[in-house]
Protein backbone atom coordinates (compact mmCIF):
# COMPACT_ATOMS: atom_id res chain seq x y z
CA UNK A 1 0.00 0.00 0.00
CA UNK A 2 1.40 3.79 -0.93
CA UNK A 3 2.57 5.14 2.36
CA UNK A 4 1.76 9.04 0.56
CA UNK A 5 -2.25 7.09 -0.10
CA UNK A 6 -2.30 5.58 3.43
CA UNK A 7 -1.78 9.00 5.17
CA UNK A 8 -4.65 10.18 3.29
CA UNK A 9 -6.47 7.62 4.67
CA UNK A 10 -5.40 7.73 7.82
CA UNK A 11 -5.89 11.28 8.21
CA UNK A 12 -9.65 11.27 6.94
CA UNK A 13 -10.59 8.36 9.33
CA UNK A 14 -8.99 10.09 12.22
CA UNK A 15 -9.55 13.36 11.83
CA UNK A 16 -6.22 14.35 11.80
CA UNK A 17 -5.39 18.51 11.39
CA UNK A 18 -2.15 18.71 12.55
CA UNK A 19 -1.78 19.03 16.79
CA UNK A 20 -4.20 19.97 19.09
CA UNK A 21 -3.74 22.72 21.82
CA UNK A 22 -3.16 22.64 25.51
CA UNK A 23 -1.34 24.91 27.41
CA UNK A 24 0.40 23.00 29.46
CA UNK A 25 3.40 20.71 29.82
CA UNK A 26 1.49 17.46 29.91
CA UNK A 27 -0.52 16.57 27.53
CA UNK A 28 -0.59 17.37 23.50
CA UNK A 29 1.06 20.94 23.15
CA UNK A 30 1.50 23.10 19.87
CA UNK A 31 5.05 23.21 18.91
CA UNK A 32 5.96 26.65 19.04
CA UNK A 33 5.67 29.58 16.74
CA UNK A 34 9.31 29.30 15.66
CA UNK A 35 9.11 25.84 15.35
CA UNK A 36 11.48 24.71 18.44
CA UNK A 37 12.98 21.81 18.12
CA UNK A 38 14.67 20.69 21.72
CA UNK A 39 17.34 18.10 21.40
CA UNK A 40 17.27 15.62 24.10
CA UNK A 41 19.07 12.31 25.04
CA UNK A 42 17.75 9.04 25.56
CA UNK A 43 19.48 7.65 28.41
CA UNK A 44 20.10 4.10 27.39
CA UNK A 45 22.92 5.81 25.52
CA UNK A 46 24.71 6.58 28.92
CA UNK A 47 24.01 3.28 29.99
CA UNK A 48 27.20 2.47 31.10
CA UNK A 49 27.30 4.74 33.92
CA UNK A 50 25.50 5.16 36.93
CA UNK A 51 22.36 7.30 36.98
CA UNK A 52 24.48 10.40 38.58
CA UNK A 53 27.10 10.12 36.94
CA UNK A 54 25.07 9.40 33.34
CA UNK A 55 23.10 12.62 33.98
CA UNK A 56 25.97 14.67 35.17
CA UNK A 57 27.54 13.72 31.65
CA UNK A 58 24.07 14.33 29.84
CA UNK A 59 24.18 18.00 31.67
CA UNK A 60 28.01 18.88 30.61
CA UNK A 61 27.27 17.10 26.80
CA UNK A 62 24.93 20.19 26.72
CA UNK A 63 21.57 18.63 26.99
CA UNK A 64 18.69 20.09 28.54
CA UNK A 65 16.25 17.52 27.82
CA UNK A 66 16.29 14.05 28.95
CA UNK A 67 14.35 10.40 28.35
CA UNK A 68 14.38 8.37 30.79
CA UNK A 69 14.28 4.30 30.76
CA UNK A 70 13.58 1.63 33.60
CA UNK A 71 16.87 0.51 34.35
CA UNK A 72 17.75 4.17 35.95
CA UNK A 73 14.34 5.02 36.50
CA UNK A 74 12.40 2.06 37.95
CA UNK A 75 8.44 2.18 37.03
CA UNK A 76 7.80 0.88 40.60
CA UNK A 77 9.78 3.46 42.66
CA UNK A 78 8.12 4.85 45.55
CA UNK A 79 7.13 8.60 45.92
CA UNK A 80 10.15 9.68 48.02
CA UNK A 81 12.68 7.63 45.69
CA UNK A 82 10.35 9.72 42.38
CA UNK A 83 10.76 13.13 44.50
CA UNK A 84 14.41 12.45 44.98
CA UNK A 85 14.76 12.07 41.44
CA UNK A 86 12.85 15.07 40.26
CA UNK A 87 14.75 17.21 42.43
CA UNK A 88 18.25 15.67 41.38
CA UNK A 89 17.35 16.40 37.38
CA UNK A 90 15.98 19.94 38.40
CA UNK A 91 19.10 20.41 40.47
CA UNK A 92 20.97 19.78 37.08
CA UNK A 93 18.88 22.04 34.61
CA UNK A 94 17.54 19.35 32.97
CA UNK A 95 14.10 18.43 31.58
CA UNK A 96 12.17 15.16 31.91
CA UNK A 97 10.46 14.71 28.25
CA UNK A 98 9.45 10.79 28.27
CA UNK A 99 10.03 7.16 29.07
CA UNK A 100 9.97 4.02 28.15
CA UNK A 101 10.41 1.80 26.31
CA UNK A 102 7.14 0.48 28.50
CA UNK A 103 5.05 -2.44 28.26
CA UNK A 104 1.52 -2.15 28.44
CA UNK A 105 -1.11 -5.08 28.69
CA UNK A 106 -4.92 -6.10 29.03
CA UNK A 107 -3.85 -5.56 33.01
CA UNK A 108 -5.78 -2.65 33.09
CA UNK A 109 -4.45 -1.84 37.07
CA UNK A 110 -1.13 -2.65 35.62
CA UNK A 111 -1.36 0.04 33.20
CA UNK A 112 -2.80 2.47 35.82
CA UNK A 113 0.31 2.05 37.89
CA UNK A 114 2.45 3.32 35.12
CA UNK A 115 0.35 6.57 34.27
CA UNK A 116 0.75 7.44 37.99
CA UNK A 117 4.17 7.20 37.97
CA UNK A 118 4.41 9.38 34.66
CA UNK A 119 2.21 11.74 37.12
CA UNK A 120 4.07 11.52 39.89
CA UNK A 121 7.58 12.29 37.89
CA UNK A 122 6.15 14.54 35.82
CA UNK A 123 7.08 12.56 32.87
CA UNK A 124 4.41 14.12 29.86
CA UNK A 125 4.60 10.50 27.59
CA UNK A 126 5.03 7.43 28.31
CA UNK A 127 7.17 5.69 25.50
CA UNK A 128 5.30 2.36 24.96
CA UNK A 129 4.77 -1.28 23.06
CA UNK A 130 1.53 -1.79 24.12
CA UNK A 131 -0.30 -5.03 23.06
CA UNK A 132 -3.42 -4.79 20.87
CA UNK A 133 -5.47 -5.64 23.61
CA UNK A 134 -4.22 -3.07 25.57
CA UNK A 135 -5.98 0.05 24.05
CA UNK A 136 -9.55 -0.08 25.46
CA UNK A 137 -7.38 0.49 28.77
CA UNK A 138 -5.23 3.03 27.50
CA UNK A 139 -8.01 4.98 26.34
CA UNK A 140 -9.43 5.94 29.33
CA UNK A 141 -6.02 6.63 31.03
CA UNK A 142 -4.65 9.09 28.41
CA UNK A 143 -7.72 10.89 28.95
CA UNK A 144 -7.73 10.66 32.84
CA UNK A 145 -4.22 11.74 33.02
CA UNK A 146 -4.05 13.72 30.05
CA UNK A 147 -0.45 11.80 29.84
CA UNK A 148 0.45 10.54 26.08
CA UNK A 149 1.78 6.99 24.93
CA UNK A 150 4.14 7.37 21.81
CA UNK A 151 4.45 4.22 20.85
CA UNK A 152 8.01 2.78 19.61
CA UNK A 153 9.00 0.93 16.54
CA UNK A 154 11.48 -2.14 17.23
CA UNK A 155 11.97 -2.70 13.30
CA UNK A 156 11.69 -5.76 10.99
CA UNK A 157 9.66 -8.49 12.70
CA UNK A 158 8.09 -6.37 15.51
CA UNK A 159 4.44 -5.88 15.33
CA UNK A 160 5.03 -2.15 14.86
CA UNK A 161 7.31 -2.65 11.94
CA UNK A 162 6.31 -0.11 9.75
CA UNK A 163 4.54 3.67 10.42
CA UNK A 164 1.34 2.21 8.52
CA UNK A 165 1.58 -0.60 11.45
CA UNK A 166 1.00 2.60 14.18
CA UNK A 167 -1.04 4.23 12.01
CA UNK A 168 -3.54 1.64 11.75
CA UNK A 169 -2.88 0.63 15.57
CA UNK A 170 -3.69 4.82 16.83
CA UNK A 171 -6.74 5.65 14.17
CA UNK A 172 -9.68 4.76 16.68
CA UNK A 173 -8.15 5.88 19.56
CA UNK A 174 -7.69 9.31 21.61
CA UNK A 175 -5.47 11.91 20.15
CA UNK A 176 -2.99 11.60 22.76
CA UNK A 177 -2.68 7.54 21.86
CA UNK A 178 0.08 7.96 18.78
CA UNK A 179 4.03 7.53 17.81
CA UNK A 180 7.51 7.46 19.23
CA UNK A 181 9.62 6.87 15.78
CA UNK A 182 12.39 5.24 16.39
CA UNK A 183 14.44 6.58 12.87
CA UNK A 184 17.26 3.59 13.11
CA UNK A 185 14.85 0.99 13.28
CA UNK A 186 12.85 2.32 10.53
CA UNK A 187 15.56 2.72 8.72
CA UNK A 188 15.97 -1.17 9.11
CA UNK A 189 12.45 -1.66 8.21
CA UNK A 190 13.18 -0.07 4.73
CA UNK A 191 11.58 3.30 5.82
CA UNK A 192 12.81 6.98 5.14
CA UNK A 193 13.11 9.08 8.05
CA UNK A 194 11.76 12.18 6.33
CA UNK A 195 8.60 10.41 5.04
CA UNK A 196 7.89 8.33 8.27
CA UNK A 197 7.75 11.48 10.17
CA UNK A 198 5.23 13.45 7.39
CA UNK A 199 3.26 10.72 7.20
CA UNK A 200 2.88 10.70 11.44
CA UNK A 201 2.11 14.28 11.29
CA UNK A 202 -0.20 14.65 14.44
CA UNK A 203 0.46 12.09 15.90
CA UNK A 204 3.80 12.27 16.81
CA UNK A 205 5.38 12.67 20.08
CA UNK A 206 8.78 11.42 20.15
CA UNK A 207 11.57 10.88 18.27
CA UNK A 208 14.51 7.86 18.75
CA UNK A 209 17.64 9.65 16.54
CA UNK A 210 20.17 7.54 15.43
CA UNK A 211 21.44 5.94 12.43
CA UNK A 212 21.88 2.76 10.65
CA UNK A 213 24.76 1.85 8.38
CA UNK A 214 22.57 -0.43 6.08
CA UNK A 215 18.70 -0.33 5.66
CA UNK A 216 18.73 -3.98 6.35
CA UNK A 217 17.78 -5.72 9.33
CA UNK A 218 20.88 -7.08 10.85
CA UNK A 219 23.59 -3.79 10.26
CA UNK A 220 25.37 -1.56 12.92
CA UNK A 221 24.78 1.38 14.88
CA UNK A 222 26.70 4.88 13.27
CA UNK A 223 27.47 8.56 13.98
CA UNK A 224 24.72 10.41 12.85
CA UNK A 225 24.98 11.12 9.13
CA UNK A 226 27.20 8.11 8.46
CA UNK A 227 24.24 5.63 7.20
CA UNK A 228 21.14 6.21 5.78
CA UNK A 229 19.84 9.22 8.12
CA UNK A 230 19.02 12.30 6.61
CA UNK A 231 19.66 14.11 9.02
CA UNK A 232 18.98 17.44 7.38
CA UNK A 233 15.68 16.30 6.09
CA UNK A 234 14.43 14.98 9.23
CA UNK A 235 14.83 18.13 11.17
CA UNK A 236 13.06 19.97 8.30
CA UNK A 237 10.16 17.80 7.86
CA UNK A 238 10.32 17.66 11.96
CA UNK A 239 9.65 21.59 11.81
CA UNK A 240 6.98 21.03 9.09
CA UNK A 241 4.82 19.24 10.79
CA UNK A 242 4.69 20.99 13.85
CA UNK A 243 6.81 18.64 16.00
CA UNK A 244 5.10 19.67 19.73
CA UNK A 245 7.43 21.43 21.61
CA UNK A 246 6.79 19.34 24.96
CA UNK A 247 7.78 16.19 22.13
CA UNK A 248 10.85 13.86 23.41
CA UNK A 249 13.44 14.46 20.84
CA UNK A 250 16.02 12.51 21.92
CA UNK A 251 19.30 11.12 20.70
CA UNK A 252 20.11 7.57 21.36
CA UNK A 253 23.51 6.08 20.69
CA UNK A 254 23.21 2.36 21.25
CA UNK A 255 27.08 1.55 20.08
CA UNK A 256 30.29 1.53 22.84
CA UNK A 257 28.22 1.74 25.96
CA UNK A 258 31.20 2.08 28.24
CA UNK A 259 32.46 4.82 26.54
CA UNK A 260 30.59 6.60 23.95
CA UNK A 261 30.82 10.51 25.00
CA UNK A 262 33.28 10.97 22.00
CA UNK A 263 30.54 9.61 19.80
CA UNK A 264 28.08 11.07 21.13
CA UNK A 265 29.64 14.48 21.18
CA UNK A 266 30.19 14.24 17.13
CA UNK A 267 26.23 13.05 17.08
CA UNK A 268 25.31 16.39 18.83
CA UNK A 269 27.39 18.67 16.44
CA UNK A 270 26.26 16.55 12.97
CA UNK A 271 22.37 17.70 15.00
CA UNK A 272 23.31 21.35 16.00
CA UNK A 273 24.74 21.58 12.25
CA UNK A 274 21.65 20.58 10.83
CA UNK A 275 19.29 22.48 13.47
CA UNK A 276 21.26 25.44 12.18
CA UNK A 277 20.64 24.80 8.60
CA UNK A 278 16.84 24.34 8.69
Amino acid sequence: MSLHLSRRSFCVAAGVTGTVSVSQWTGVALASKANTLNLGIQMYSLRGYKVDEALQHAKDLGFKYIEFYGGMFPTDSDASAIAAMRKKVSDLGLTMTAHGVNHFSKNGEANRKLFEFAKAAGIPTITADPDPDSFSSLEELVKEFDIRVAIHNHGPNHRYNKAIDVLHAVEKHDQRIGACADLGHFIRSGERAPEVIRLLQGRLYGIHLKDFKEMQDKTQGVILGRGHLDVLGVFAALKQVNFPINGALSLEYEENPNNPLDDIRQCVQVANDALAKT
